[in-house]
């Protein structure tokens, strides 16, 4: 069995929405806000009937689910000691994203988990995530990448042979 496979990359822009990391000492304790984009990488070892990795018209569910989280949000970890006050004006003031972390690096795994059973479903197990990027700016990004047996397996079978 081949260790290689395709990749192609989809990118989500336009999601406004404002945070906080209200264990920073300094000013990202405070709400504010980014354009966060999201760029996804998809694998398959074989391609579907049109010769593609993934169909890119039909991730309508993943752009929808994408939009609720972060289109016009105010993201909070769900530890935050204001939570309650958050979710008394959640509707109101603000539409409110709960998540475990709300950091870069933590949005792009809670993307990836919530993403990859869709893209698994969707292509009946074909394609997969392989990784999820979460920029909050053109600066600052963070990249989750999943991994896989055959792919650890590989690398270390690699290693072994060097």
């Amino acid at each position: 069995m081949s260790n290689s496979f395709y990749t192609s990359t989809k990118t989500f822009t336009g999601l406004p929405c404002a945070h906080r990391q209200w264990r920073d000492d300094g000013h990202c304790r405070l709400v504010h806000g980014y354009d966060r984009t999201v760029i996804m990488t998809f694998g398959a070892s074989e391609l579907d009937d049109k010769e593609w990795v993934v169909d890119f018209g039909g991730l309508k569910e993943v752009k929808k689910w994408l939009e609720d989280k972060f289109d016009h949000t105010l993201l909070i970890n769900e530890d935050d000691p204001m939570r309650s006050m958050f979710e008394k004006y959640d509707g109101d003031l603000w539409k409110l994203t709960i998540m475990p972390n709300v950091g870069m690096e933590a949005s792009a795994k809670y993307i990836y988990d919530h993403v990859s059973p869709m893209i698994d479903k969707m292509t009946n197990g074909r394609c997969w995530v392989v990784s999820v990027e979460c920029r909050e700016n053109v600066k600052n990004s963070a990249i989750f990448t999943a991994t896989r047996d055959y792919l650890t397996i590989a690398y270390k079978d690699s290693i072994a042979l060097h």
